[in-house]
């Protein structure tokens, strides 16, 4: 044993390597609520309809050249219309856009006018939505989609990005943890 292992056994909850049960899946559900992810929103444009849906499982994936990753899952309308549409944004939210993001996160949101109720402008490379004031956006083009479980892994190549965010909102991501959103500012 090296000097700073600790004794005894950790009391893991071992999956059994056939399908999940309900308990596995919840407590999976549980644990994981407690990763801090920054929260944004994922939008496209498919045949003259916006869809758009909040996301915290995105991630910078390289900067030569500039490329990204979402997580969508695979039967919404989200995961379809981006698959589908081959370009996408990434909005990243700040505090501010709390509603935005309860909003574009529930299953009940309309096929018709969705962002009625969200203030945004259309980027110049796709014509994608982009949130007023996000903290940084992206717009992307899909080079390769993985599908991973329930869900879509979209590697998108960065298209065209800027910051739509006031000076004093820089300080004041949107973060996801323990199943809710926080902020860091106070």
């Amino acid at each position: 044993m090296c000097p700073m292992e600790t004794p005894g056994n950790l009391d893991a909850h071992r999956l059994d390597g056939g399908p999940p049960s309900d308990a596995d899946i919840e407590l999976y559900r549980r644990l994981s609520g407690d990763i801090a992810a920054g929260v944004a929103v994922v939008s496209t444009s498919l045949r003259n309809r916006d869809y758009a849906a909040t996301v915290s499982g995105f991630l910078s994936v390289s900067y030569d050249p500039p490329t990204m990753l979402v997580s969508l899952y695979a039967e919404s309308r989200i995961g379809q219309a981006v698959e589908e549409a081959g370009t996408w944004a990434l909005s990243l939210l700040s505090g501010k856009h709390q509603g935005a993001a309860n909003w574009l996160a529930s299953p009940a949101t309309p096929l018709h006018g969705l962002l009625t109720q969200v203030p945004y402008r259309r980027g110049p490379a796709t014509g994608s939505a982009i949130l007023d004031g996000a903290l940084a956006y992206f717009e992307l083009r899909t080079v390769a989609i993985h599908p991973a479980a329930t869900h879509l892994i979209v590697v998108g190549e960065v298209l065209a990005m800027g910051s739509d965010a006031a000076p004093g909102e820089a300080a004041d991501p949107l973060i996801h943890f323990g199943s809710g959103y926080h902020r860091l500012a106070p």
